[in-house]
């Protein structure tokens, strides 16, 4: 027999070391409780979204640096000013929002056939406070295409139609413990 909350999800009841018990800690109940299938699938969605998304699979760690000459990083840290965040941010550890930079046109390994991989960018913005917080979108980021809101862990989904974000409404809500990531498609 399980305990409540001991399915998908679940909690070991706060054992870390399950797989050493033959007893209600490390046994799985199979049968998907209903209250977790919205759980599984948005961990579905999430598996599908990253092998779409050949920047967030990369083979090789970013280098923090532009790859192709393009003057954009592959990857950038943000304050929720909009503003890169300083060494010095860095070891704050009262900080709780950051926001980052994944640019899909600057993957620095081929793919098995040599050629150059491109994908869309993609600001992932992270409040790990309890309070909502505002990200001002970079000015930088926001010159060559508007970016589209594609999942919300406030909701927990994707979106099909999210919120679209431009120099004319440069700042992004991000509720309190969550996650948003918004979408730039490649080639604009």
């Amino acid at each position: 027999m399980l305990l409540a909350g001991d399915e998908m999800g679940r909690t070991q009841g706060g054992n870390n070391n399950a797989y050493c018990q033959d007893n209600e800690i490390s046994w799985l109940d199979w049968n998907l409780p209903e209250e977790n299938a919205a759980l599984l699938e948005f961990v579905r969605e999430l598996m599908a979204f990253r092998y779409d998304h050949p920047v967030l699979r990369r083979r090789k760690w970013f280098q923090g640096r532009s790859i192709h000459g393009s003057g954009i990083h592959d990857i950038v840290w943000f304050n929720p000013d909009g503003v890169e965040m300083t060494e010095e941010q860095w070891h704050d550890g009262l900080a709780k929002v950051i926001g980052i930079f994944l640019n899909g046109e600057e993957i620095a390994t081929p793919n098995r056939h040599g050629e150059r991989i491109i994908d869309d960018s993609f600001m992932l913005l992270f409040n790990a406070h309890y309070e909502p917080v505002e990200f001002s979108l970079p000015a930088a980021l926001l010159q060559h295409a508007p970016w589209r809101t594609v999942m919300d862990t406030a909701q927990p989904r994707f979106l099909q139609r999210g919120r679209c974000y431009s120099a004319e409404a440069p700042t992004v809500p991000v509720a309190g413990r969550a996650l948003v990531v918004l979408q730039r498609s490649s080639g604009t």
